[in-house]
């Protein structure tokens, strides 16, 4: 079986309903398999001295039956999705200081060669997806991997008033409905069938 990790970050719950159909589409695919996995929540407490301000993180695990990843992840999947909510138009924190301790897969070359997408959602329509996907994009590339997004062949992303990018899936939280609209689970289950081809592909 081809392993293929979607990691991904969600507070409300959004992103990782994005994250179980993106796992459909990948299994979809034969002889492929979904890896679901979060990363560990972190909270900021600030104190303040006479002489020093120090902050400190403690991690504390999202509220989901996904376990949280290891680098172990990193080493035996074939590809990648990554996902998170927007952040003033960038990655969650917790998330990204998942990705600051890869530093050794980094060195390594773990992720050289391997196919990823990103995925996101928000709560506007204008409120940073797109920089927020960037913004995944960029460690990844770092990492060596071969970033895979949504083509224009599918025609739902000519159509759709809802979420959906060519830089990656995308949820739209209007505030009425929180969950995902049929368009955004078609394009969350055919990037996930497309990242697995490429997957297979370049597995032989």
């Amino acid at each position: 079986m081809i392993k293929i990790l979607v990691l991904y970050y969600s507070l409300h719950g959004n992103t990782r309903q994005l994250a179980r159909h993106i796992g459909r589409g990948i299994e979809q695919v034969k002889d492929c398999e979904a890896v679901l996995r979060t990363v560990e929540d972190i909270s900021t407490a600030t104190t303040i001295s006479t002489a020093t301000t120090v902050a400190t993180l403690t991690a504390t695990s999202t509220k989901t039956t996904d376990p949280i990843v290891s680098h172990d992840d990193l080493k035996q999947c074939s590809a990648m999705a990554m996902g998170s909510p927007v952040r003033f138009g960038n990655m969650a924190a917790p998330l990204k200081h998942f990705l600051d301790t890869t530093s050794g897969e980094w060195l390594s070359g773990t992720l050289i060669g391997k196919p990823a997408c990103v995925f996101t959602s928000s709560s506007s329509l204008h409120g940073g997806q797109e920089t927020t996907l960037q913004s995944m994009m960029l460690p990844l590339l770092h990492h060596g991997m071969l970033i895979v997004g949504i083509p224009y062949s599918e025609p739902l992303l000519h159509t759709t008033c809802h979420g959906g990018t060519p830089y990656g899936v995308s949820h739209v939280n209007h505030g009425i409905n929180k969950q995902l609209h049929p368009d955004e689970i078609a394009l969350a289950q055919a990037i996930g069938r497309r990242l697995a081809t490429i997957a297979c592909k370049l597995s032989g």
